[in-house]
């Protein structure tokens, strides 16, 4: 700005013009009338150059600024016709003319600074509260009081023209003060102290009354009043806040000022010969004053000073509730409050991440190499996005980017930028170097709520794909997940409203068809609106809320309580085993062991009349979870590994684990008559279970070939549609311990199917 002002054509043109003003003035000392002819014919060109020019800054004010503008232009406009018809007369007229102003000019000066004062005292304030209303006017009325006090001294004691001007300068100096301090001012700073400067040098001129000084200072201060609109035009064109601050300063100097007045006109007017008590007394007055106004701006300073420090307190604050402590993000609070406001413009797009396996991070490294790895990771998402997308740590390892407006439609390409920037390794705490990964849910819309839940869901969706990846919601994904947050609420009240029950199907020997045994299964009919649920989707909705727990207790508790009744009420029962799947959650339930210690020693049962059948993901490294398996080892519990050989570490696990038995995949058995390589790992399960002593069970046999041909390989126990489907206990024991001989299995084959 300051480039462009040394630049302006119309600054430097007032300049040119008062200096050969002032020139041809003292070229014309000994002539008043000519000084007088110079002096009005250079003003109408400096007045036309401040109407222009405030013209064009009320073009683009609006409200109370635009006004008093408009009206300054006005004002100017008048004096411009004025000064015109003053020079008009002095050129045209007779000789004894001088540079005052004649009636015409006059009054149209007074009209334009009545016009600017009136403008000036309606000028709103801001709302700063009763306290800064009332501070406010009394600095006013102080400087109309000083000013009418000096006015009264120099002026209007001796009447004329020099008394009414300095009244006139008494108000308009209140109107300017009362304005100044409103928190409003439609003048900034920068381009009102030319203009105070200029009308300052005007009235002292006109109290001053000296011709001499008189005729020179109009030259001087003409360029000053173009100056202040000149610049703020320039401010108006090139900053955002071109009136200055709206902040009201803790202190005003403008009572001190009038107070200074004051006693220099007392001092200046005191009549010679007076005694030299009343000096002292004035001169005491004036001294106990200035002390007082020099404590009081003691005061003054220490109180900035502590507002100050209580204005660093707030942002600190500010801060801490706005932003995350350790990653400097944007924190939940601040986020929702960013993400509404977004909204409210229309849709955005919300990128919600969350880190993989951070847990482990914690635990292995500690706390301190976590927290490392949070801030490195803040770090790279703010690189992986632009300015206006707002970056958020949500809590824990899970962060948020909102994409608003335009910015939405490139929510996939975020997602992506933001995988790569964590593709490479992260160096913690001196220790080696991880990998993180991250999973990434995208969505987008115009509800608050509705978004955060899609963004949530499509998360998630990434998560159950195998993580490290993204995923964008669709409608069919929130069906899922809806879907699931039902079960997990139904299955909280399926125990309370017993809608759980247990199926049995039998485990027979191959060679007689006659059972040994019986694996429990759960179902659960949830009635009007689940409906009868299906295992394979209600059981891991169990294991993910944990309700496996109980829910397993109480399968465990029935199934051997059934056991004991078949025992107690069927002879064909006596060596009977019964069959309990058990997850992976409940093993590392602490106490699980002990649990069913208790199930069988309130049924009145021994260990090995039961067998716990647990998959291999369930303990596939989880020390907990195999030390489980000990102490029920302990207890003379048969251990059986479920579903073996579809996990990578399956041969592995029979070396880790004190299982006492193996169950055959289904897959392997399905394809086990017509497929070598489901026959060959089949019968190498058997060798490697008859090696080390283990008993082993086909599962899903439903053909009498697929029987054949597992005996013919060493099995000797299997279970399948072929001898039975899942039954109820009284279905089960009607046919199956009633002590009938059993069909061979050519036999079992027409009678399941029959």
């Amino acid at each position: 700005m300051t480039r462009a002002l040394l630049r302006d054509p119309v600054l430097w043109g007032a300049a040119l013009l008062s200096l050969i003003t002032v020139v041809l003035l003292l070229a014309l000392s000994g002539d008043p009338h000519r000084q007088a002819q110079v002096l009005w014919a250079t003003q109408p060109p400096l007045d036309i150059a401040c109407v222009w020019t405030s013209w064009r800054i009320q073009a683009v004010a609006t409200g109370p600024v635009r006004r008093f503008w408009r009206v300054l232009a006005g004002a100017l406009a008048l004096c411009t016709v004025g000064d015109s018809v003053q020079a008009t007369l002095l050129i045209t007229g007779p000789a004894d003319a001088t540079e005052a102003g004649g009636p015409v000019q006059s009054a149209l000066l007074a009209v334009a600074q009545l016009a600017v004062t009136v403008v000036m005292l309606i000028h709103p304030a801001a709302d700063l509260g009763r306290r800064a209303r009332l501070a406010r006017w009394l600095d006013s009325i102080s400087v109309l009081v000083g000013g009418s006090v000096v006015a009264w001294c120099f002026a209007v004691g001796s009447g004329g023209p020099q008394a009414a001007g300095a009244i006139v300068a008494a108000v308009t100096a209140f109107a300017a003060v009362k304005m100044v301090l409103s928190g409003t001012a439609p003048v900034h700073r920068l381009a009102a102290l030319p203009m105070t400067v200029a009308v300052v040098l005007l009235g002292v001129g006109l109290i001053s009354g000296a011709a001499g000084l008189a005729g020179f200072i109009p030259v001087l201060a003409s360029p000053l009043i173009v100056a202040g609109p000149r610049i703020q035009q320039a401010l108006t064109r090139r900053t955002e806040n071109p009136f200055g601050s709206r902040r009201r300063k803790p202190y005003s100097f403008a009572p001190y000022a009038a107070v200074s007045a004051v006693f220099a006109a007392l001092v200046v007017t005191l009549p010679t010969g007076v005694s030299i008590r009343l000096w002292v007394a004035v001169l005491g007055a004036i001294v106990v004053v200035a002390l007082v106004v020099a404590r009081q701006l003691v005061a003054f300073q220490d109180n900035v000073a502590l507002l100050d420090e209580l204005r660093r307190q707030e942002a600190r604050l500010r801060d801490q509730a706005q932003y995350d402590g350790l990653t400097k993000l944007a924190n939940r609070a601040h986020f929702h409050d960013g993400l509404a406001a977004s909204l409210a413009a229309g849709p955005v797009a919300l990128v919600l991440v969350d880190l993989d396996h951070f847990k482990t991070v914690n635990d292995t490294m500690g706390h301190a190499a976590g927290d490392t790895l949070l801030v490195e990771v803040a770090g790279r998402l703010r690189t992986a996005v632009r300015e206006n997308e707002l970056v958020a740590r949500l809590g824990g390892d899970e962060f948020a980017v909102l994409l608003p407006g335009e910015a939405a439609a490139s929510a996939d390409a975020v997602a992506e930028r933001i995988l790569s920037s964590l593709a490479s390794p992260v160096r913690l705490m001196h220790q080696d170097a991880v990998v993180v990964q991250c999973s990434i849910g995208v969505a987008s819309g115009s509800d608050l709520t509705q978004l955060l839940s899609d963004a949530d869901i499509a998360m998630y969706a990434a998560k159950d794909r195998g993580r490290a990846t993204w995923v964008r919601y669709t409608p069919s994904l929130g069906h899922r997940i809806r879907r699931t947050a039902e079960l997990a609420v139904g299955l909280r009240d399926a125990l309370e409203k017993d809608q759980f029950r247990l199926v049995f199907q039998p485990i027979v020997h191959l060679e007689t068809g006659a059972p040994i045994g019986a694996e429990t299964l759960l179902r659960w009919d949830a009635g009007p609106g689940l409906g009868a649920v299906p295992p394979s989707e209600f059981i891991p909705v169990a294991e993910e809320s944990g309700l496996i727990v109980p829910i397993g207790r109480w399968v465990l508790r029935s199934a051997v309580r059934q056991l004991a009744s078949w025992r107690a009420a069927h002879p064909a029962a006596a060596g009977m085993r019964i069959g309990v799947n058990v997850a992976g959650r409940q093993l590392r339930e602490p106490g699980f062991a002990a649990s069913v210690r208790e199930a069988l020693a309130q049924a009145g049962l021994p260990g090995p009349s039961l067998i716990i059948e647990v998959t291999e993901t369930a303990v596939l490294d989880d020390p907990a979870a195999i030390e489980t398996l000990y102490a029920l080892r302990d207890l003379g519990v048969t251990l059986a590994l479920d579903d073996f050989g579809t996990a990578a570490s399956s041969l592995g696990l029979i070396l880790t684990c004190p299982m006492t038995g193996l169950k055959l995949d289904r897959s392997f058995v399905e394809n086990v008559t017509t497929a070598e390589r489901p026959r060959a790992v089949a019968r190498a399960v058997s060798q490697i279970a008859g090696t080390l002593n283990l008993s082993v069970v086909a599962e899903g046999i439903e053909t009498v070939e697929q029987a054949e041909a597992l005996r013919e390989m060493g099995y000797r126990l299997g279970q399948g549609y072929l001898y039975a489907r899942p039954a109820p206990a009284a279905e089960y024991a009607a046919r199956w311990l009633t002590g009938e001989p059993r069909m061979a299995v050519t036999g079992a084959a027409s009678g399941t199917h029959g």
